[in-house]
């Protein structure tokens, strides 16, 4: 991989209203054309995604969207579209025009703020005109840092770059610039992880998938050592080893026989537990893992993944996952499936929420995504928790994560299944 994942970098995002200058405003933190500018309203239609460098920053994701008082017919799709960007930014910029406040711009305020996302108003424009006193004490009230500019003096570039970027690095929250670990805080210096890692159909020829890519980076970050087998190797090389390893961390279609394979005495876990934990809230996961003890006949379940690619024979979202839930609730269950950024508004009416290891989201939009289903009532765990559970191997993945055991254990769990 030679650049960082778009899940990995924080999430700018840019709202307001039609024809207020978000998209000059972009391209000009960027410095090129990324979104096509007009003095006709409504000239952004959708999300418009830029990954770039911002030094000092590092590697950012920019999002253009379409103004929320657009009142075409199709006004309320991008809406839509520009509230579910709203749950990706880790930094919420409000582009204003002087002497324009109003509804608008308090609702994109309170959408924030209900997200804890900070907000940055830019007030654009300000060539034609300046704020008047009571603009500026709205503005300072509603934000956590304010601005002025003129996206239209090529002169003024560097100044307003520098003022925006300073004030980015003032309100960008820690957990979006510096990434939560995967494995190094589990492995001491010079211990060693035994990487479990099958080789099937959905594996990117050529390459590993993302989240194993990653756990061997945090391992070398850590000053530890990584060991990568297949599951059919897992046996031998263990017992090659002079001393047992600090941990073993499989994929979870391969749980089972990597369990039976490891010694109780070394700790087991997944990768889908590792990014439960760096992606998401692994306690809130393993509760809603209890609910699966709870489906029957008729039991509604939404199967959500991030990602989109064409579902294979054998598909794991699609296939797997919902015959081991039929299998282990003994019944016919109700199971829709969500993918990439259709993530549904209303999760009420589920019985139970499983999702992806999200590794291609960012923390901030995997958060909203629980809390989301919180709010409906809807029981929410992962892949790999609820392969686990169903494979009755839940008790041992926790292990590693006492918060999380407990969570388990507090909703009726078992250690040992």
């Amino acid at each position: 991989m030679n650049a960082s994942p778009r899940s990995l970098r924080p999430h700018i995002g840019f709202f307001g209203r039609t024809n207020v200058g978000k998209s000059s405003l972009l391209n000009l933190v960027a410095g090129q054309d990324v979104a096509i500018t007009s003095p006709v309203p409504g000239t952004t239609t959708d999300v418009v995604e830029k990954a770039m460098e911002l030094l000092p920053i590092g590697p950012v994701v920019l999002l253009d969207t379409a103004g929320l008082d657009d009142a075409s017919e199709l006004g309320g799709r991008r809406r839509a579209r520009t509230s579910a960007a709203m749950e990706r930014a880790d930094v919420v910029v409000l582009v204003a025009e002087p002497g324009l406040w109003g509804a608008f711009e308090d609702e994109v305020v309170a959408s924030a703020r209900a997200r804890k996302a900070p907000v940055l108003v830019v007030v654009n424009k300000t060539d034609l005109g300046s704020p008047d006193a009571g603009q500026v004490q709205r503005i300072a009230a509603a934000s956590d840092a304010w601005m002025a500019a003129s996206c239209t003096d090529p002169a003024a570039r560097e100044r307003i770059v520098v003022a925006f970027k300073e004030r980015l690095l003032r309100l960008l929250p820690e957990e979006a610039v510096r990434t939560p670990p995967l494995v190094s805080d589990l492995l001491p210096p010079g211990g060693l992880a035994v990487l479990v890692v099958p080789i099937d159909l959905q594996a990117p020829k050529g390459r590993l998938i993302l989240p194993q890519v990653q756990t061997i980076r945090d391992a070398l970050d850590g000053d530890a050592a990584a060991l990568v087998v297949k599951e059919r190797e897992l046996s031998e090389y263990l017992g090659r080893l002079v001393r047992p390893p600090d941990l073993v961390v499989c994929d979870s279609q391969a749980v089972l026989k990597a369990s039976a394979d490891t010694p109780p005495s070394v700790p087991f876990t997944t990768f889908s537990v590792l990014m439960a934990r760096a992606k998401g809230d692994l306690v809130e996961l393993a509760r809603g893992a209890g609910a699966i003890r709870s489906l029957g006949p008729g039991s509604r379940v939404l199967v959500a993944e991030a990602c989109t690619h064409h579902a294979l024979e054998d598909d794991i979202g699609r296939v797997k996952i919902p015959r081991w839930l039929r299998q282990f609730a003994g019944a016919d269950l109700a199971i829709d499936h969500a993918q990439g950024r259709d993530y549904p508004a209303n999760l009420a009416g589920y019985d139970l929420v499983i999702h992806c290891g999200s590794c291609m989201l960012t923390r901030r939009e995997m958060l909203g995504r629980i809390a989301r289903a919180r709010e409906a009532g809807a029981p929410i765990t992962n892949y790999g928790l609820a392969i686990s559970v169903t494979q009755g191997v839940i008790g041992r993945v926790l292990a590693p994560f006492p918060a999380a055991a407990e969570a388990w254990e507090r909703m009726g769990g078992r250690m040992h299944g």
